[in-house]
């Protein structure tokens, strides 16, 4: 499992992470009782879901296999009593498009959800030694370009304008269900130069960086955004990861105060405020299926729950297939899940500090709460290769650096740092998965020594505990994580759009009837957005004859 190591602790030696808030256990019996919905799984987006249902008025159930509810949204003291470290998401950018919170339809915000936005947003630091800044400033980050060539710091410019002005096309098809309107093609075809955007999509990250930027430095520093989202910059149908740096340059990276886990607290908090149950350590082991309908659900431990009106899994498709005989999937929804491929994926170190990673720069030196290293553009490019053929390669190895506790000192004891570096490493080696339980404290060493490179003040005194994630002990601490996809598989065009989870299942009904789906198998896919949560909140309040507009609307 996940190793841990502590100065003055034997190596190797257990801790479970200790969970944060009221809300962390919810394992007592509960009597027989009515439920509307039955909800398998408490990921960000089936609460998400789940909240909507509840404020509707009805009655929802929500059980929960770990012992916190969060799913990749969590927040646990994973090395030191008093370091919250985030279990898996950290930044929280694209949910902020997401009517939930856009338009605030149900005020998290009296339910203890509040972010810090830093700036800088994100600090790349190459090879050289030089690096290039994200600022909240648009003109200040777009001077950091100019740094290496006066075209790429116009090129930027150009991107932002570029991507500002489709921005809310690509939001009106993430935040709606599968056929709920437009399609994206159909939306660009009506708008100015909507034609070469389609181009775009269909491109991969690398050929539109390289075709608009001439310095290695601009160009390494876009791919990078790229990696974190799990896909090669050089696959088909990557071109939208080429604007990442645009996309979260107004927004920014936000994090919730406290912890990525306070959004899924705060989504708990409310649906026990709206009647709602939450169990954890409850593990889903299959579905009630009664005259071809869902109509609840079996738990290991014996313990079974039922649905009025419906069940909502958050399961991941590869193991929701076992959970109901195989001739009520359907053959086509079974070669769907036959047929899907995990993501890259990611090794992640947690620690605990007493130093913030800084960074030398003009003038001085910089400690920001998020930055990237990599090398040059070309070890962004082999990035795809290495996944592909299971090599670990620790040759200047690409790393994301995230030190939460600079922007929000809350997280840690006062002086003191939680630190979370993330370095892109394939699941499956060469040598069979089980091979990263032999070589995770090398691989972990490695980043570590890299990264000193240019953050020489994290000497080995001020490292005060680790806990190592593999890309194998990822999908350990969480299921849903299958083969270490912690964005829920490949977000490509054989698994994007209506091919999410497979064709002719992308509207969050299962072939089985009562049966619903959200989470990162679902559209528009992982990351921290919440809308595979509220494109399923969509679609089951029009089966039950209402719409979320209506449902947002009620004052209660």
């Amino acid at each position: 499992m996940c190793a841990i190591t502590r100065r003055g602790f034997m190596k190797g030696a257990a801790l479970a992470p200790l969970a944060l808030g009221p809300l962390s256990l919810h394992s007592q019996a509960v009597p027989a009782e009515h439920f509307d919905i039955v909800v398998a799984g408490a990921g960000h987006n089936s609460l998400i879901t789940a909240a909507y249902l509840a404020k509707a008025g009805y009655r929802c159930l929500v059980l929960e296999g770990r012992p916190t509810v969060g799913g990749g949204v969590k927040t646990a003291q994973l090395t030191l009593r008093g370091f919250h470290d985030d279990v898996c998401s950290t930044a929280h950018s694209g949910i902020q498009a997401n009517p939930l919170l856009r338009n605030d339809e149900l005020h998290l915000g009296e339910y203890g959800l509040e972010y810090i936005t830093p700036d800088p947003i994100f600090h790349v630091v190459f090879g050289d030694g030089t690096y290039l800044t994200q600022w909240r400033d648009p003109d200040r980050t777009a001077a950091d370009f100019g740094k290496f060539s006066k075209k790429d710091a116009a090129a930027y410019r150009r991107m932002l304008a570029e991507f500002d002005s489709v921005k809310a096309v690509f939001g009106a098809t993430s935040f709606n269900p599968i056929g709920f309107g437009p399609s994206l093609s159909e939306l660009l075809a009506k708008v100015p130069r909507g034609k070469l955007w389609q181009r775009r999509l269909a491109m991969s990250a690398w050929e539109i960086i390289r075709d608009n930027f001439e310095d290695d430095h601009s160009r390494a520093a876009l791919l990078f955004m790229g990696h974190l989202s799990s896909e090669a910059p050089i696959d088909p149908a990557t071109g939208r990861f080429a604007y990442g740096f645009a996309g979260q340059q107004h927004g920014g990276r936000p994090l919730p105060k406290g912890g990525s886990g306070m959004l899924t607290q705060a989504l708990a908090r409310f649906i026990e405020a709206h009647n709602g149950v939450i169990l954890t350590n409850k593990w889903v082991r299959s579905f009630i299926v009664e005259n071809g309908r869902c109509a609840g659900v079996e738990c290991d431990d014996g313990s079974s729950y039922r649905a009025s009106k419906a069940v909502l899994s958050t399961i991941h498709i590869k193991h929701l297939v076992k959970m109901a005989p195989a001739q009520l999937w359907g053959q086509d929804f079974l070669d769907g899940v036959d047929t899907w491929q995990g993501e890259r994926t990611m090794f992640v170190s947690h620690y605990a500090t007493s130093v913030a990673p800084t960074y030398a720069v003009q003038g001085g030196s910089l400690t920001p709460t998020e930055a990237g290293v990599i090398a040059n553009a070309d070890r962004a490019l082999r990035f795809g290769f290495d996944d592909t053929a299971g090599v670990v390669n620790l040759d200047q190895p690409p790393l994301q650096v995230i030190c939460c506790s600079v922007a929000d000192p809350s997280r840690t004891p006062p002086g003191m740092h939680t630190l979370k570096i993330i370095g892109f490493q394939p699941y499956n080696l060469k040598e069979g998965p089980q091979h990263w339980d032999e070589i995770k404290h090398q691989v972990d060493q490695a980043h570590l020594n890299y990264l000193r490179r240019f953050s020489p003040n994290l000497t080995n005194d001020k490292i005060l505990a680790r806990f190592l994630t593999s890309p194998v002990d990822i999908e350990r601490m969480n299921p849903h994580f299958w083969h270490g996809s912690a964005h829920g598989g490949r977000m490509d065009a054989a698994q994007s759009g209506p091919m999410r989870p497979m064709l002719g299942w992308a509207q969050h009904r299962m072939p089985i009837p009562g049966l619903y789906q959200t989470g990162a198998t679902t559209h528009p896919g992982g990351s921290v957005t919440g809308a595979p949560g509220r494109n399923a909140a969509v679609v089951m309040l029009k089966d039950f004859g209402t719409s979320i507009e209506e449902v947002v609307s009620r004052k209660a």
